[in-house]
């Protein structure tokens, strides 16, 4: 018998039987062939084998039924390291495979039920595996040397394959097979725990899906659950390997992203995700359109425990759906409750509707070959009687989650008609159109009052339509369009290629323009761009469909020479005017001037916004307090410091750990002009932030500011004046 080579290496078998029968050392021939029996009926009993191996851990013995089992001749198994036959299951475990069991045998430790699976599956066996329960216990001989290891092991196959079932159901959406809830807080507050000890930093993204609601109301329930398990496998692929991707419940997602801090990579990410999100979807044969909204809080920045970081995304996301929605924000400390925001700003708006608080201003369209102007875009303006000029970009969204929009929108209309009717027949007026407006059963009969009670001819208004327009049931959408050419209004597709931009849309809806996104403009002079050749391309696909063009935002002579070197024979933009209120609009037709000639900077700069910020400036080892005045993506203007030769090397503390290494480029007095090292990024709420921060860890063993400090060099002063800050600037 092939086990009666081992019969005296398993525990209570030779001479420590001794111990049993007191003084008889001896066993008998019959004791020793009845205990090899019991140990032959037990192998092919099936309840469980026999393993050994060598002092290098290789299989030296198994039971014939267990490699019968495995589907494997003995004489493939024998002499191969146990670990590479048998290897930890990181199913559930999550453990480096081979680890676990690597250890205990490294460590010549007891085994005991130590699950395992086996690691030589062949080809025609993929996909199915064999689960083992081994234990065994290392022996050595009477001089302590250390022989191997002696074991016994049973099939566990069915009940751990159960177990994974349910393990998987406790921890995994059911529906689209990503993290739930349960999994994606134990794995954070796991990540966190061991992060916190060795100063890592993770990173947490919440979104939910803008417009979800329409498409189960519209298209069923069934529809519903399609659609979120399309946008789990767009996730997928956007995030990949970088992090954990779960869906919390309802349509609301959450991703995981370890060891990530560079907050312009996570914007990029984060706009990678709302344009992919974004794109249509075809569900039963119908297309469906939705968007989502992306908060991002990071750790040890925004947080170090589980719920803070959760809680900081929240607001992160509340503050994106907030600012317009198909948009992100990072966590900053200074989000305000904006529930309460928003309530505060739909009442004033309410106020503002009522007591005809709101204006339209009107940026010219011009002609670039006589630069005669063509068309006024009407431009909504609210000037809050407490807070001052508040942009559309914050309460039309407002406006569309409520009853407002339909209500601002007919009253815009109306404005813009009569405005126009005291214009040159041969000049048009532009009006946004919302996509909650769009979809209103109202529209139609808003449109024909508005030109009936106005007398304007329909021809000379022009209604500007985004792609968001297109989210919903697409015969409604195609009967609408079809309803307003009837009325013979002209149609613009605005923001062109700033979202999914699909020719279908151009293929199936009236358009008579298109409008260039001014984003691209923004960046047509740089020769690492492709914007200049976006723009080429947009302007002849309109031609090619008997399309106008306008280009939006050319605010400099060098953007100016490349947009109608590629062909544009409509701007927009403050190289020829901003927008104006109608009585300045007016004066200028009463003088008959049509015709605006350029004027603005010879060459485009990155933006400068204007700010009022109290920052610190740090030189050597000294900290001064300053106020910077002006902020773009690659310098800032600098208030309060005297004595500063160009060419010093500074560092600007922005707060909660920005901080921005940079090199004076002007001086004047006491204002100074810095160029940073690394160029700022979006925080996608129109402002700008450092890519990285430091770390609050080292913050705090830095003990920055209160550093021990030399002499200063510099002297540091009052602010000066607005006049002056704007005399330096020129």
């Amino acid at each position: 018998m092939a086990v009666a080579k081992l019969f005296r290496s398993f525990p209570g078998v030779g001479s420590s039987d001794s111990a049993r029968y007191g003084s008889v050392a001896v066993i008998t021939a019959a004791d020793a062939n009845r205990r090899l029996e019991v140990l032959d009926d037990f192998e092919h009993a099936g309840i469980g084998w026999l393993w050994a191996t060598d002092a290098d851990y290789r299989l030296i013995y198994i039971s014939e039924n267990a490699a019968e089992k495995l589907s494997r001749p003995i004489e493939e198994l024998l002499a191969q390291p146990l670990t590479a036959l048998f290897e930890t299951d990181s199913s559930t475990s999550g453990e480096r495979s081979d680890r676990s069991l690597n250890f205990q045998l490294t460590a010549r430790n007891k085994i005991i039920d130590q699950t395992v699976r086996f690691a030589l599956n062949s080809e025609q066996d993929e996909g199915r595996h064999t689960w083992w329960s081994i234990s065994g216990h290392p022996k050595f001989d009477k001089s302590g040397h250390f022989q191997g290891y002696r074991g016994s092991a049973k099939d566990i196959t069915v009940e751990y394959e159960r177990k994974l079932v349910d393990s998987r159901l406790a921890e995994f959406d059911s529906l689209t097979g990503l993290a739930n809830r349960h999994r994606m807080d134990k794995k954070l507050e796991s990540i966190l725990s061991a992060y916190k000890s060795a100063k890592r930093s993770c990173t947490l993204i919440m979104l939910d899906l803008d417009r979800f609601k329409h498409v189960n109301d519209t298209l069923g329930h069934p529809a519903g659950d399609d659609l979120l398990c399309q946008v789990a496998r767009r996730l997928e692929r956007v995030v990949g390997a970088r992090g954990e991707i779960g869906r919390l419940g309802g349509d609301e997602f959450q991703i995981i992203l370890p060891d990530l801090d560079d907050r312009g990579k996570l914007g990029e990410l984060a706009n990678k995700i709302i344009q992919i999100v974004s794109q249509p979807y075809t569900i039963e044969d119908k297309r469906a359109t939705i968007g989502t909204s992306v908060g991002i809080a990071i750790a040890p920045y925004d947080g170090i425990d589980k719920l803070d970081l959760i809680h900081n995304a929240d607001l992160a996301l509340y503050a994106a759906k907030n600012g317009g929605r198909g948009q992100f924000r990072f966590y900053s400390a200074d989000l305000k409750d904006e529930a309460e925001e928003r309530r505060l700003l739909e009442e004033g708006l309410r106020d503002a509707l009522a007591n005809e608080l709101l204006e339209l201003h009107y940026q010219p369209v011009v002609r670039t070959e006589d630069n005669m102007v063509v068309t006024f875009e009407a431009l909504m303006r609210w000037e809050h009687p407490e807070r001052g000029t508040i942009g559309p970009d914050v309460f039309v969204p407002i406006a569309e989650e409520s009853d407002l929009i339909n209500q601002i929108g007919a009253w815009a209309l109306n404005k813009a008609c009569q405005d126009a009717m005291k214009w040159p027949k041969s000049v048009r007026v532009a009006v946004n159109v919302s996509a909650a407006q769009f979809a209103h059963s109202d529209l139609i009969e808003i449109v024909t009052h508005a030109l009936e009670s106005s007398g304007l001819e329909p021809n000379r208004l022009e209604l500007e339509l985004t792609e968001s327009v297109f989210m919903g049931d697409g015969e409604t959408i195609d009967d609408i369009f079809r309803a307003l050419k009837e009325l013979g209004v002209r149609l613009a597709l605005d923001d062109f290629g700033t979202g999914y931009s699909s020719l279908s849309y151009l293929r199936s809806a009236p358009f008579d323009k298109i409008k260039v996104d001014r984003t691209f403009v923004d960046s047509c002079t740089q020769k690492d761009q492709n914007s200049a050749k976006i723009i080429a391309a947009i302007i002849g696909l309109s031609d090619a469909l008997g399309m106008e063009t306008t280009v939006e935002g050319v605010e400099a002579f060098d953007q100016l020479e490349v947009v109608k070197s590629k062909g544009a024979r409509f701007i927009q933009g403050w190289i020829y005017s901003k927008a104006l209120p109608q009585e300045m609009v007016l004066h200028r037709l009463k003088c008959g001037d049509l015709s605006i000639e350029p004027d603005g900077p010879e060459r485009h700069r990155p933006e400068r916004r204007s700010v009022f910020r109290r920052i610190g400036v740090i030189h050597d080892d000294h900290r001064y307090d300053a106020l910077m005045r002006n902020l773009s993506k690659t310098g800032a203007l600098i208030d309060g410091l005297l004595g500063v030769p160009e060419g010093t090397g500074l560092v600007l503390d922005l707060g909660g750990g920005q901080l921005v290494v940079c090199t004076v480029t002007r001086a004047q007095d006491a204002m100074i002009a810095v160029e940073f090292e690394t160029p700022l990024v979006s925080d996608g709420a129109g402002g700008l932030c450092t890519r990285h921060r430091v770390s609050p860890y080292i913050l705090a063993a830095a003990n920055v500011p209160g550093v021990p400090q030399t002499k200063p060099q510099f002297i540091q002063v009052a602010a000066v004046s607005g006049h002056s800050v704007m005399d330096f600037q020129d």
